[in-house]
């Protein structure tokens, strides 16, 4: 296979020869189910493929899901991903941006950049969070469609709900109430993004497809104390302690709201899944479809690290949202589950942060 070369540009072989490489996004049938639909424009038998070599371009492959999705893509034999470190490509200029899609014109876009973090981080750094990811976002997909770009995935957040909206959480739930305060402008940025795909598909029928994952962990995640989520902070706090063999491990909050964790590689699946099953559009929640309290996740990552102390909870921080537990319908009428259980999944995260 021809791989293009460029001045900004590295490029990921695949270990598989040309003749061994399965098309990308092959045809799928849709299994039926029981589940609203009706606002996707769903295929309805099998999609023309491409028969040429083509791009494949990865926003954010440093990040946590981003490189998830090109591990999963190397081991499927793809060869052709074009991905751009910060310093070769800055995403939140917008001239950077333009230039380098008018470029390389890519067939296929992973929109995986974003900036993230946890309760401490949104909180602190609201402006930040709402101005770099809308002029990440903003840059690429219109730089994509006047790119020529076939298709993208944008990857959003489950924040984007509304913070006492039913649960578990139905896509149809977008801006229906009041969002969590706490991490409100991400929040905002995102729910952003996904109108500029609905948008643009509307307007120029491109088929740009959004996908809002639940708490995601694994390899990559962020472990600062001050900017990561919960399950990476409570691996390190556990570990720390145990190494310090400390008699107790304190957890912000009072450990009673509930959370949904999906491992990165099952995420990474799904939006190679979405991309495959020929969706020209919409919103798909990706998750686990149980969730657990911040308690009983704090007494699992206890026992995976070996922590043998005592864990409180320091009820002078806030709790953020009560329940976050995503409907996860629409991807099973695709056909899609997750597959890591949570435990399983923690050991996998612990065993790749000691490697850290």
């Amino acid at each position: 296979m021809s791989i293009p070369s460029s001045p900004y540009l590295s490029v990921i072989p695949g270990s598989h020869e040309e003749s061994q490489l399965s098309t990308l996004f092959p045809s799928s049938s849709l299994p039926t189910a029981d589940c609203q639909l009706s606002s996707l424009h769903l295929p309805t038998a099998t999609c023309p493929l491409p028969t040429h070599p083509f791009k494949i371009f990865i926003a954010g492959h440093r990040g946590m899901v981003g490189s998830a999705i090109v591990r999963l893509l190397q081991e499927k034999g793809y060869q052709n991903l074009l991905v751009t470190t910060r310093e070769e490509l800055d995403l939140t200029n917008q001239s950077e941006v333009h230039g380098f899609l008018a470029a390389e014109k890519p067939d296929y876009i992973f929109l995986a950049a974003a900036k993230v973090g946890g309760i401490h981080a949104n909180n602190t750094f609201r402006a930040d969070f709402i101005y770099e990811n809308l002029v990440i976002e903003t840059n690429i997909v219109h730089a994509a469609w006047k790119a020529g770009v076939k298709r993208l995935l944008f990857l959003g957040s489950s924040c984007i709900y509304p913070r006492d909206c039913p649960q578990p959480i139905r896509e149809e739930y977008l801006l229906t109430g009041p969002l969590e305060q706490t991490n409100e402008p991400y929040a905002i940025a995102k729910i952003a993004g996904i109108k500029l795909c609905e948008s643009y598909n509307r307007q120029y029928g491109t088929s740009y497809v959004s996908v809002m994952p639940t708490n995601l962990y694994g390899p990559n995640d962020n472990y600062d104390l001050l900017g990561s989520h919960v399950l990476p902070a409570l691996i390190r706090k556990a570990h720390e302690a145990k190494l310090r063999g400390e008699q107790s491990l304190t957890v912000w909050g009072t450990g009673t709201p509930r959370r949904e964790f999906l491992y990165v590689d099952d995420m990474a699946e799904a939006c190679i899944f979405v991309m495959e099953s020929g969706v020209q559009d919409g919103l798909f929640n990706v998750g686990t479809g149980c969730d657990v309290t911040i308690r009983e996740l704090a007494e699992t990552v206890k026992q995976v690290v070996g922590f043998e102390g005592t864990i409180n909870f320091d009820t002078s921080h806030p709790d953020g949202t009560p329940r976050k537990l995503l409907d996860v319908s629409r991807m099973k009428a695709l056909g899609w589950e997750a597959k890591t259980p949570l435990i399983a999944g923690i050991t996998k995260a612990y065993k790749e942060f000691l490697k850290t």
